[in-house]
């Protein structure tokens, strides 16, 4: 077995006040603006090849390393993106994002990252990533979700008030 190419995924999750809509149409903002989104998604480096209602075709990258990614988001709880060609990631490579809505109105991301390296580079930055990389892309997760709350900031703040008030009127009923 050889670690440095070994493909496995790595999973994190994150709650928040965002609807799966909401999460899938900034996921899908292939515009100028997406690096402050997905900070490893250069706006200069994206091509849109394919662009449908619930499938895409695009070209993403930054920094030297660039993908080919098929996104699929036809399921309203889960969006696939697949690697199709890469300067670095073998084919089949890619992100699954599993939404799962709660009853506070508060939706949960599971998102799935596998990695599989095509060449000596894409091995090395593979087994950076399952160890110390890990955490690198855990922040990035977390601050794409901010992001997009951020965008959304008007739903992000009923939604934070609705999930209080049960909270206030349950505390002051037990006074």
């Amino acid at each position: 077995m050889c670690i440095i190419n070994e493909t496995s995924v790595m999973h994190f999750h994150r709650m928040t006040t965002l609807t799966p809509e909401q999460f899938v149409a900034g996921l899908t903002d292939f515009g100028a603006c997406r690096s402050r989104l997905f900070g490893s998604s250069s706006g200069e480096d994206v091509k849109v090849h394919y662009l449908g209602r619930s499938e895409a075709d695009v070209t993403e990258g930054s920094l030297g390393i660039w993908q080919r990614l098929y996104y699929d988001w036809s399921d309203p709880n889960q969006v696939v993106i697949t690697t199709t060609n890469s300067n670095v990631w073998e084919s089949g490579s890619g992100y699954t994002y599993t939404f799962t809505r709660l009853p506070n109105r508060t939706t949960d991301i599971d998102l799935g990252v596998a990695r599989e390296g095509k060449n000596f580079k894409g091995w090395v930055l593979g087994f950076v990533l399952r160890t110390i990389g890990r955490r690198v892309l855990e922040k990035a997760f977390e601050k794409s979700i901010k992001a997009i709350e951020a965008r959304n900031g008007s739903r992000r703040d009923a939604a934070a008030s609705e999930i209080e008030l049960p909270i206030t009127n349950q505390a002051a009923r037990s006074r």
